[in-house]
């Protein structure tokens, strides 16, 4: 397995126990945010989504999809960007930028690997 396979393998698994968690406890992940806890369906769908979202990373670093490492580098730092404009523009608070260090620091570790591979 390559290093970027490796990378995308490890977020992988992270994404996949997000949406484990936003589908049988969100309110715990919420309640560590900062934000209202909810009864809502909308959270577990989204559950849902970030779980299959996994499953699909998953598959991806199995397989060597380059190319779509290098896509997820684009999604996972514009995720980021997208919660520093909802912070920005006071419709979350300043903490979820920290959830969204997640996925600017592996879109990082999966672009230096793929740089690094590119190299050789």
């Amino acid at each position: 397995m390559s290093k970027s396979a490796k990378s995308v393998l490890v977020f992988s698994i992270y994404v996949f126990v997000l949406g484990l968690i936003l589908i049988t406890i969100p309110n715990v992940l919420l309640s560590v945010f900062g934000l209202p806890k909810t009864n809502e369906v909308w959270i577990r769908v989204v559950g849902v989504l970030v779980l299959f979202l996994g499953y699909y990373y998953f598959q991806v670093s199995r397989n060597e999809l380059k190319i779509f490492f290098r896509w997820s580098v684009y999604a996972r730092t514009g995720l980021f960007l997208f919660f520093i404009g909802f912070v920005l523009f006071d419709l979350a608070p300043p903490i979820l930028i920290l959830f969204g260090f997640a996925d600017v620091a592996g879109a990082l570790w999966t672009y230096l690997s793929l740089r690094s591979e590119k190299q050789k």
